[in-house]
């Protein structure tokens, strides 16, 4: 049988997969929904800037709002004075709704659309600029309106010349050239792939680097970013290494084989990972990346998405069927895997859902009972968890299975209205006791 891979959990999770909340909705809302905490949203966000006050760095954090698109976490981010991270119009729209300010809002992404930009710069919004022909527009730009475009100018990584994003050095250069003017430059950004902290550092470095030079040709940067990427420790370590070390392709429905998954336990995550960048010493050095900020006169922005929604919220479909397929069962729920978007990246979410019986006791007899999970569409490949989950006990028609930690790209990175089915719902849990329920601003 496949070995267990449970997630880790939290208080507020915990007394709602036990209490008689989660069926009443269930019931209430007759579809799939997630469920959202956004005290963790706010706990998180303070943990981050607890580690700019500790390594005395003039630090910022940006939400990534791509990572969810529910109004509570923006909401929650304008009340904490913290910034967000956009990349659409109407991204810049919704954030502007919950409350954050234009000067509050930094716009990322590829070939900004004549209309994002725009927006940014009547809102004063800080631009991570990706090509020299979005410098050339937004300068021209920038000028008819009589206003002034703040920039930052995103960085090829050197060990990615593949990459379709970012500035190489002699595109850096050519972009110095046309700073000034209608265009301020503030700073410099980058965005890695993976969670190498000690490759954040030596990169941090270089944009410091880069800030010193510019200053030399009489601009004026102060500011780096060093986008998102800090991991989020989904499950204990000892049954990540007991997964890894005895998964075989007979663990998952017909025999499915993955290229690779997300790190779902990472050592250092969170907060500590951006701690842990600060406190590195990047190569060349001999001072940490803090020391090189404040000997610099350098800020330090951070765009976390997925740590900041880290157990701030869980998916909750209903059964409605079991299929018996000899050692195993599929279960079939009333929605699909557009609604766990690591199905996106070809891959599994594997952190393994909680079954809640409704209507019923477990049974203590019950012997684990091992199950897929299947969508309800007519394709083959819409399957929310190849892996045979061991539940401890048999699923019935009518039960719930509670997807853990969903709330960080996996609840809509992906959604669809396929088969006309409806988009979940997310609902807010108010702490109290009994706890209190409603729906997002964005009720879909």
């Amino acid at each position: 049988m496949t070995p267990s891979l449970p997630a880790r959990t939290t208080p507020e999770a915990e007394a709602l997969l036990h209490g008689e909340l989660l069926p009443e909705l269930a019931h209430a809302l007759g579809r799939p929904f997630h469920v959202l905490f956004p005290e963790r949203f706010d706990a998180n966000a303070a943990a981050f800037r607890e580690v700019f006050t500790g390594t005395g760095v003039d630090g910022r954090v940006y939400y990534a709002k791509k990572a969810n698109k529910a109004a509570a976490f923006a909401e929650r981010a304008a009340d904490a004075g913290l910034g967000v991270d956009v990349a659409s119009h109407g991204e810049v729209r919704e954030a502007l709704a919950a409350g954050v300010r234009g000067e509050d809002l930094v716009v990322t992404g590829p070939a900004k659309a004549g209309e994002l930009l725009r927006a940014a710069v009547l809102h004063g919004a800080l631009i991570a600029v990706d090509a020299l022909d979005e410098l050339h527009r937004l300068r021209a730009l920038a000028a008819r309106l009589g206003r002034t475009a703040r920039v930052l100018l995103r960085v090829l990584p050197p060990h990615r010349s593949h990459s379709r994003f970012g500035l190489d050095p002699q595109e850096i250069r050519e972009a110095l050239a046309h700073c000034g003017g209608p265009v301020r430059l503030e700073g410099f950004s980058f965005h890695l792939s993976g969670y190498d902290v000690r490759h954040r550092a030596d990169l941090a470095a270089e944009l410091i680097r880069l800030c010193r030079a510019a200053r030399d040709q009489g601009l004026g940067p102060d500011r780096i970013s060093i986008g998102g990427g800090f991991a989020v420790d989904y499950v204990d370590g000892g049954a990540w290494s007991g997964f890894q070390e005895s998964s075989r392709p007979e663990h998952f429905h017909a025999r499915r084989e993955f290229s690779g998954f997300y790190p779902y336990h990472s050592p250092v995550a969170g907060a500590e990972a951006l701690r842990t960048v600060l406190t590195s010493t990047p190569a060349g050095e001999r001072s940490t990346l803090a020391g090189l900020l404040r000997e610099n006169g350098v800020s330090l922005l951070a765009e976390p998405g997925r740590a900041l929604l880290d157990q701030a919220g869980c998916t909750v479909f209903r059964i409605q069927g079991v299929k018996e397929r000899g050692t195993y069962a599929v279960l079939t729920v009333d929605g699909t895997s557009l609604s766990l978007s690591e199905q996106w990246f070809g891959s599994e979410f594997l952190p393994e859902p909680v079954l809640v019986p409704v209507g019923r006791a477990a049974d203590a007899g019950d012997t684990p009972f091992p199950a897929c999970v299947g969508a309800a569409t007519c394709l083959e490949s819409d399957m929310l968890t190849w892996r045979k989950i061991p539940f401890p006990f048999r699923p019935r028609t009518g039960d719930l299975l509670v997807y853990p930690n969903t709330a960080g790209y996996q609840m809509d990175s992906n959604e669809s209205p396929f088969h006309d089915l409806p988009l979940p719902p997310k609902v807010l849990i108010e702490p109290s006791s009994p706890y209190r329920w409603r729906l997002d601003r964005r009720h879909p």
